[in-house]
């Protein structure tokens, strides 16, 4: 049992720079959960996360020789901020390799702190083995991101808190791994002090270095690792944190990227602070482990006396580039069961398009695609606001039954990040066809209302809608209307109430969604 972490950690010099985050109740996780579940927020240290924490404790003890030469590091970017601000605090140069993959919004923090970044590499790997390189050419100190012992002592300080925050007991503690610094300082402490508490590491499916490498009992060196979580983005855990992750992690949970997007809303729905992927995966991995127990709240999951547990995520990290918020939003529906998406085959005659419609109830419409191709079958991509994902499933079954052929695309990943996105194109059977942009209100049975004012014998040739979060919905349709009937569609319009505007004549829709006659016009 390594007793002088205890030691180090309980003397590591932290504070000059770090603050003591909060332990914060999460009402919501914990009803959904059926535990007390507490967020430990290391996103609201200075840097945004727990890094800074370990390069200080390693850069404090430091000899002014060292000190005066400076100090190199490598970093996707959290420990990179950390070092920058111990530098700045100790009056010494700091220089940081960071991967080419690196957010900007990292980059741009450390070099406002006044370290030099230097790009080089795709992951954390390639930018550490240049930083060595440069250390011996000019004689830097390394303070290495995770396989360090005061590097792991700073980290073990969350743990520390932790207690003196919550003395009662703790059933698990949840930690985001990428090379193990953190987990290993916080598994040091708990396991000296309360070895009852279950430490348990969380990484992504395609970044998981310390999973596979504590179930093969050696280090492993992935060849590829997955971007989304750059923080964790590890091809080989430390030798260190190897050697500690052994002794005293109890297990590894993996979760994928839409876990991680569902996760991060889950943390700013109860703190409204929005945690990087790397930051929340802890929180990923408490629900998926939540589940394996037993479900939400299920008796499993619960103290043997039928009490509910006490679960800590740490949530380590916010330094989210608000660029890829958008894709986050999006899957975050699909990660936590709320949003089912399906291919569904509905027969190319009058009234079908309606009754298909209908049965879709009161569930919220996400997405609906659709553009004619066929003279006999319709081809709908749909996308649906659900609880779980039992639902979507009965969803599908319904659907089914009333005869419509129907595809659960809800795990599909080629349908989550492309499909969704090129349903339409060109067809010949849209002859006549004029294109109308309106804007409907974000509320239960305005697209019914909308068909039902429609003559029957109007053909909907091109469908499009997505759900923006907005309080009304952008809607863009094909109608093939009969020139007879142009003062009854005329009227249509203006009974509708619904703001339009024709587009008919736009130019990207003839180059890319009218038929052929429409694109030679």
């Amino acid at each position: 049992m390594p007793t002088d972490y205890l030691r180090k950690i309980l003397t590591a010099r932290v504070y000059d720079v770090a603050q003591e985050s909060p332990l914060e109740e999460a009402p919501a996780l914990s009803r959904r959960l059926g535990a007390r579940v507490l967020l430990k927020r290391e996103d609201t240290q200075p840097v945004f996360s727990f890094k800074l924490r370990g390069a200080y404790n390693k850069m404090a003890q430091l000899g002014p020789d060292q000190l005066q030469r400076g100090v190199i590091a490598a970093s996707a970017g959290n420990h990179a901020q950390g070092v920058a601000l111990a530098a700045k605090q100790l009056g010494c140069q700091a220089v940081i390799v960071m991967p080419l993959t690196t957010p900007e919004v990292k980059i741009q923090a450390v070099r406002n702190r006044g370290a030099r970044v230097v790009l080089h590499g795709d992951s954390y790997s390639d930018a550490y083995a240049h930083a060595l390189e440069l250390q011996k050419k000019e004689g830097f100190t390394f303070v290495h991101p995770f396989d360090d012992p005061d590097v792991i002592a700073g980290q073990g300080t969350v743990a520390m808190e932790i207690l003196r925050q919550h003395p009662e007991p703790i059933d698990a503690v949840f930690v985001a791994v990428g090379g193990g610094g953190l987990i290993a300082g916080v598994a040091a402490f708990f396991k000296q002090l309360r070895p009852e508490t279950r430490i348990i590491g969380v990484q992504t499916h395609d970044s998981d270095a310390m999973a596979q490498s504590l179930e093969k009992g050696e280090r492993v060196i992935l060849k590829e690792v997955g971007l989304f979580s750059d923080g964790t983005a590890v091809k080989q855990v430390g030798e260190e944190t190897f050697r500690l992750a052994q002794k005293l992690v109890d297990e590894m949970v993996r979760v994928d990227t839409d876990a991680v997007c569902a996760a991060i809303k889950d943390v700013y729905e109860e703190t409204r602070s929005i945690q990087e992927p790397a930051g929340a995966l802890a929180v990923a991995g408490m629900k998926a482990w939540v589940a394996a127990q037993g479900g939400q709240g299920g008796q499993s999951a619960r103290r043997p006396d039928g009490s509910p547990l006490t679960l800590v995520a740490i949530t380590c990290g916010a330094n989210m580039n608000f660029d890829r918020l958008r894709f986050i939003s999006e899957r975050s529906e699909i990660g936590e069961g709320r949003e089912a998406i399906f291919a569904v085959t509905i027969p190319e005659e009058r009234g079908s398009f309606k009754r298909f419609c209908g049965m879709l109830g009161h569930h919220n419409v996400t997405e609906f695609n659709y553009r004619i191709a066929d003279s006999s079958e319709a081809h709908i991509f749909l996308g649906l606001q659900i609880a779980s994902a039992e639902e979507g499933q009965a969803i599908a079954a319904s659907l089914r039954e009333a005869g419509f052929a129907t595809l659960d695309l809800s795990n599909d990943e080629i349908a989550k990040a492309h499909l969704r996105h090129l349903v339409g194109g060109h067809s010949e059977l849209a002859k006549n066809e004029r294109l109308y942009r309106f804007e409907f209100p974000e509320r239960p049975g305005a697209l019914m209302r909308f068909l039902s004012a429609m003559n029957p014998s109007w053909n909907i040739s091109l469908f499009h809608y997505r759900n923006h979060g907005a309080d009304y919905g952008r809607i863009l349709i094909g109608l093939q209307v009969p020139v007879s009937d142009e003062s009854q569609f005329q009227l249509f319009l203006e009974q509708l109430g619904y703001p339009y505007w024709n587009e008919s004549d736009h130019p990207a829709y003839r180059l890319f969604l009218g038929c052929q006659e429409s694109r030679l016009a």
